[in-house]
């Protein structure tokens, strides 16, 4: 099943976990940038949904699937991605050399490392490089320049449609600028909130990424292919919602 002995398949794909669970904490520390820490938004996750990430430190994650010497390197470093990352490398080598491992798996597995790699930093660049904030700020007052400025545009046209209804309405169209303009500048004002959630999609809203479902799904698929059977149960929805 696996181009390597039983228990290094186990201390690979223990690490490899690993690797995964100390990504998505990191993706899920706060920026001060980000909506999440908005007083509505932080209000909002308490009463409805959890973030897996906030309630489990990393260390105790860390526990089932690295031994305490490698918990300790990999605690004392800033660059845990990378370092879990240079350790599987490290242990490929050692395989090579000691010809438990064939010449094209190895190749193939520090290839998969490389590209591991590659998406941690594509990762990492789309949490700590937010969109630019001018644009950003700019957008923001332009729509509230809009929601402000349409009831006055609005005003003409519904006066004009006086001449033309009758009855209970007649000479009192104008007011219907007032929910319009609310409806129009609501959908404007909406959008640009929505533009902002998703600018951040590891912040631990709502509508992110759920990473923690991901990879625990991965973490069960892995675990099972190794025979063990103790593996994390599928998780639930908080409120229909799942990260």
């Amino acid at each position: 099943m696996f181009p390597t002995t039983g228990g290094s398949s186990q201390l690979l794909i223990h690490r490899h976990l690993a690797w995964l669970t100390v990504l998505r904490h990191q993706l899920r520390q706060g920026r001060v940038w980000e909506s999440a820490n908005s007083r509505a938004n932080a209000e909002y996750r308490a009463r409805h949904f959890r973030v897996p990430e906030h309630d489990t430190p990393l260390d105790t994650e860390l526990a089932p699937l690295l031994g305490e010497t490698e918990r300790l390197r990999v605690a004392s470093t800033g660059h845990k991605g990378l370092l879990l990352l240079n350790l599987q490398s490290e242990t490929l080598r050692e395989l090579y050399a000691r010809q438990e491992l064939a010449v094209l798996h190895h190749t193939e597995l520090q290839k998969t490392i490389k590209e591991l790699l590659d998406q941690q930093s594509r990762v990492e660049r789309l949490k700590n490089f937010p969109y630019p904030r001018q644009y950003a700020t700019i957008n923001t007052l332009f729509v509230w320049c809009f929601a402000a400025l349409l009831p006055f545009c609005l005003v003409r046209e519904f006066d004009r449609l006086n001449d033309s209804v009758s009855g209970l309405l007649a000479g009192h169209m104008v007011w219907l600028s007032v929910p319009f303009s609310v409806l129009v500048a609501w959908m404007y004002l909406s959008l640009d909130q929505v533009g902002e959630s998703t600018e951040n999609p590891f912040e631990g809203g709502a509508n992110d990424v759920p990473m923690a479902h991901l990879c625990q799904g991965i973490e069960r698929e892995l675990r099972s292919l190794l025979g063990e059977s103790d593996l994390p149960p599928p998780p639930t929805p908080d409120n229909q919602i799942l990260l």
